[in-house]
């Protein structure tokens, strides 16, 4: 599917039957698939970024899919997040869509309206991110078609990396983001190497953007995890 070319999902589920099953069906349909067990695993996955759509079972043992989303929302991070319980109850639904979860489907459901709600999320945010046209994020204001970036009313100067990098970093705010990511979808390596290239380009964009680069507030490092953007 054309569609689903390159978009990763975040699946948190602890029934292996069903972990097995939809893992291999939504490969089957071209995604990359990330998967948890555990709510506390789920939420670090979650946070961690890297992940297009988040496919959240409510009962989880540790952290149940309630406490996953909510905290998901409260750290920022606005991947669409699609709801699965075995429970049919209206109000399950409706706290969940308040705590921050953009779809809801209730087990036992059908693959194909599983399939369609996905690609149905996916299109929202692709068409919401086309619409975008500049971004306002604190002292910044990011011109994501013109490549250009103001901070505090003056014109910054970046390179096409460096933009790339922070447009990536401005289109995921509160995510924390790893290097491994970062090189796959800024720099286009389908495999990683081990280099301090992200390392380096966060140190210039810091430079250029930050009040005291020493101390940075817009580009932080998550020690043993990557970095985090937070505008």
């Amino acid at each position: 599917m054309a569609s689903a070319a390159k978009k990763t999902i975040l699946l948190i589920e602890d029934e292996p039957g069903l972990v097995l099953t939809l893992r291999d069906r939504l490969i089957k349909e071209g995604y990359q698939v990330q998967t948890a067990t555990q709510g506390e695993q789920g939420l670090a996955m979650g946070l961690a970024g890297g992940c297009d759509l988040i496919l959240l079972d409510l009962m989880l043992p540790g952290k149940n899919g309630f406490d996953v989303c909510r905290d998901l929302r409260q750290h920022g991070v606005s991947t669409p997040i699609l709801m699965l319980t075995a429970r049919d109850q209206v109000v399950d639904k409706v706290v969940g869509l308040k705590l921050g979860a953009d779809d809801y489907l209730t087990k036992p459901f059908d693959t194909l309206e599983l399939l369609a709600r996905i690609e149905a999320l996916l299109r929202r945010v692709e068409a919401a991110q086309a619409q975008a046209t500049e971004l306002h994020i604190g002292a910044l204001r990011i011109d994501l078609r013109g490549t250009s970036v103001w901070r505090d009313g003056e014109r910054v100067e970046l390179s096409a990396r460096e933009f790339e990098l922070l447009r990536y970093f401005a289109v995921h705010p509160g995510e924390t983001i790893s290097r491994e990511t970062l090189l796959k979808e800024v720099w286009g390596y389908a495999e990683p190497p081990t280099t301090r290239t992200v390392d380096v380009h966060v140190v210039w964009l810091r430079q250029k953007l930050e009040a005291n680069p020493k101390q940075p507030e817009l580009i932080q490092t998550v020690p043993g995890f990557g970095y985090r953007f937070t505008g």
